[in-house]
């Protein structure tokens, strides 16, 4: 008598097929808009930070109370303006018109989330906004070329934000305003000991110019001069 066929193999259960509207990787929401008043908290932090990482707490002295005094009070681009970077894992509610700077939104893809440990701290806008970094630049004039430009003071994006492309989204939206206001360049200075952020610059065509050293009068010296006769 012949032995039995073996049974069939069972059939595999279908496999779903993930809906065409799933996301690769983690999509990060950014967006660089004029800071107003009521980010001065969000500021003084940021500029603590960036002192820590700059080896300058000693020379930290800002406080909320001086920012908000100093820095919103002419219009902008017309004196001190800074630039927020804020990131949000969800698509930006629509902001209240600004008739002075319309914000830029851009979507970086990552392959992992953010572990950002201090997003309490800097919240900006229900649960999700968070402030990432900023860029605080003002007019200057080159009297050798008779054209003004920007010099940026200040720009710092916080360490779980780095290397993900939004130094350089901040320094783009320094160079577009110039570039709207006809304004011949804009410059700034940097850490000789920070080697990162000098190839950074000069990757981006920024001419580093190794013979300028700053100079800076201020404290005693300063009030020596400024009660002189």
């Amino acid at each position: 008598m012949a032995a039995a066929a073996p049974p069939p193999p069972p059939t595999p259960a279908p496999v779903e097929a993930l809906p065409e509207s799933t996301p690769l990787g983690c999509p990060l929401f950014s967006r660089i808009r004029l800071a107003t008043p009521l980010d001065v908290p969000r500021i003084h932090k940021l500029i603590h930070q960036m002192a820590v990482f700059e080896r300058l707490t000693d020379i930290f002295s800002a406080t909320e109370s001086s920012l908000a005094s100093t820095l919103f009070n002419s219009e902008p681009f017309q004196s001190f303006t800074i630039f927020m970077l804020e990131v949000s894992p969800n698509p930006f509610p629509e902001l209240t018109f600004n008739p002075f700077y319309k914000p830029t939104v851009r979507i970086v893809n990552l392959d992992l989330p953010i572990e950002d440990p201090d997003r309490d701290t800097f919240k900006s806008e229900g649960d999700n906004v968070v402030v990432a970094g900023f860029v605080l630049f003002f007019p200057n004039f080159p009297t050798l070329t008779g054209k003004p430009g920007f010099y940026v003071e200040d720009l710092f994006v916080r360490q779980c934000y780095r290397r993900k492309g939004f130094g350089k989204m901040l320094l783009t939206a320094v160079a577009k305003q110039a570039v709207a206001m006809g304004y011949e360049r804009m410059e700034w200075v940097v850490l000789d000991w920070n080697i990162n952020a000098i190839q950074f610059y000069e990757e981006m065509g920024a001419k580093v110019y190794q013979p300028w050293r700053i100079c800076r009068l201020t404290g005693e010296a300063l009030q020596a001069y400024g009660t002189a006769d």
